[in-house]
């Protein structure tokens, strides 16, 4: 294995891949650190549309090699990615500390769970893509198998740089497709780094290719070329349905991941720290910059004083600071727009009559260095709050108070959106109930919302999600008929 420093921790400004090669843009972008301003993580090249198509015709010209070679060439060609980013993980974790502002901890998990996925889908390459399927005719047989599609197109956001890379990526390519890959522009060194390990795996020129700039450059012309037979996407729901529009005029295959306002009940038979612990988690984790976060706790009248006032005193002992610096619980927030929505919403929510707890949180803290550092805030609040409905993506919670369970429920269904939903109880029949009756695609038990495992399959309903996430989206069926 190649063990050199990774190209894109060295070499400013980062660049794209296309067809095999590390190209130059029309332009370049800054890459900043949230945590410190003042030290940029570097620049990066954009795209315009013409070079956006010379990526897509590169991977158009690759597939018919990639995809009718031999499994076990795409199952190695991920396991080296994965093996070298599991290698570097410390490397991979600190840029993306650097880049994004996950505290050091977070940064290094995300990068060693990007490593076991490109690993997961090396092994998921080597599975038999065929259903059998019994015939209702004497002497006839019925084989069903899944091809793949082509061309994908990859958007992924900045909240994840690595692991949402890797699990579309990884399924992309594990079932024969080649990629366009867009990432978001303020984790423009992630990618890179990631692209750089990519090429170092044994792909064919043009399989994978690494396209920066920006949504209306490169995002549109992805979204609307004819050669891509695919996109899958993941970021705001705004821009999500503006792919799915254009993407449908020309009946290209459509995967969003649009994020959501997810709610986590709380019970009076919960274990009370159990329940503060996971809501901290899944509420605060990550800065609440993820989509899985819960941003709206719903807990039962008999508990509501004890529970608010637990996680208020837990969340008081949380350290913001740099991103790298030891015992940081929660760094920056990624970008300027970030940290201006979380302080608009914040006095949204004290207009419309909710109640601010947590001392001070909700404000803009100075550090040692200049960054974008953001109080977390903790609200009591009413349903119809726009804190209670908004998805905000920051370290912002609203507390909702509910009567009963079935009132929890009620509550916790009332949204536009359907990722993920929690429960803290003791009872086995109102975890079975909420199972089966919380309207979206994720549900735990117990646990935080943020709980997922990159081998189980994920999704969502509502507005938060849009098409197939298995091997259903990453692939065509084709069925064929035997006569003896």
């Amino acid at each position: 294995m190649n063990r050199d420093p990774l190209v894109p921790l060295v070499a400013s400004p980062f660049r794209h891949y296309i067809n095999g090669g590390w190209e130059t843009g029309a332009t370049t972008g800054v890459s900043l650190n949230p945590s410190d301003l003042d030290e940029p993580v570097g620049d990066y090249v954009r795209a315009d549309a013409r070079q956006t198509d010379t990526a897509i015709e590169a991977a158009s010209a690759a597939f018919r090699e990639w995809s009718q070679g031999s499994a076990q060439r795409r199952a190695d060609a991920l396991d080296a990615i994965g093996s070298e980013m599991l290698a570097r993980r410390d490397e991979l974790g600190r840029l993306l500390a650097r880049e994004v502002g996950k505290p050091l901890p977070e940064a290094l998990s995300e990068a060693t769970r990007a490593g076991q996925i490109f690993k997961f889908f090396a092994a998921q390459a080597l599975r038999a893509f065929a259903e059998p399927v019994a015939s209702a005719r004497a002497g006839v047989e019925i084989d069903v198998t899944r091809e793949p599609l082509g061309v994908i197109g990859i958007i992924a956001p900045w909240s994840a740089p690595l692991a949402i890379a890797a699990a579309k990526i990884g399924a992309a390519l594990a079932y024969g497709n080649c990629v366009v890959f867009k990432p978001a522009e303020s984790a423009a060194g992630c990618a890179a780094a990631l692209a750089s390990i990519v090429s170092r795996a044994g792909l064919p020129a043009g399989v994978f290719n690494l396209v920066m700039g920006s949504g209306r450059q490169v995002g549109a012309r992805i979204a609307a070329h004819p050669l891509v037979a695919a996109i899958s996407f993941t970021g705001s729901a705004e821009t999500g349905t503006r792919v799915l529009q254009v993407a449908a005029a020309r009946q290209a295959r459509v995967q969003l991941e649009m994020g959501g306002k997810n709610p986590f009940v709380v019970l009076a038979d919960a274990d009370l720290d159990g329940a503060v612990d996971a809501a901290l988690s899944g509420a605060y984790g990550s800065t609440g910059q993820c989509s899985t976060a819960a941003s709206r706790l719903i807990v039962e009248r008999a508990v509501f004083e004890p529970f608010v006032d637990a996680l208020q005193a837990k969340l008081a002992r949380l350290s913001v600071d740099h991103a790298l610096k030891h015992g940081t619980d929660i760094g920056p927030v990624a970008n300027a727009a970030q940290l201006e929505r979380n302080l608009d919403y914040v006095r949204v929510g004290q207009e419309e009559g909710a109640h601010l707890l947590h001392g001070d949180g909700g404000r803009q803290l100075e550090r040692a260095t200049r960054g974008y550092f953001f109080e977390p805030a903790l609200f009591i609040g009413e349903p119809e709050h726009r804190i209670a409905r908004d998805e905000i993506f920051g370290p912002l919670a609203v507390v909702l108070k509910a009567d009963d369970y079935d009132h929890a429920l009620q509550l916790a269904n009332d949204t536009a959106y359907g990722l993920c939903a929690g429960i803290c109880t003791r009872s086995l029949s109102r975890a079975r109930h909420f199972r089966r009756h919380a309207q979206c695609g994720l549900v735990t038990i117990n646990l935080p919302t943020t709980t997922v495992e990159h081998h189980a399959p994920g999704g969502g309903r509502k507005a938060s999600a849009y098409g197939a996430t298995d091997a259903a989206f990453w692939t065509a069926v084709k069925t064929a008929y035997v006569a003896d």
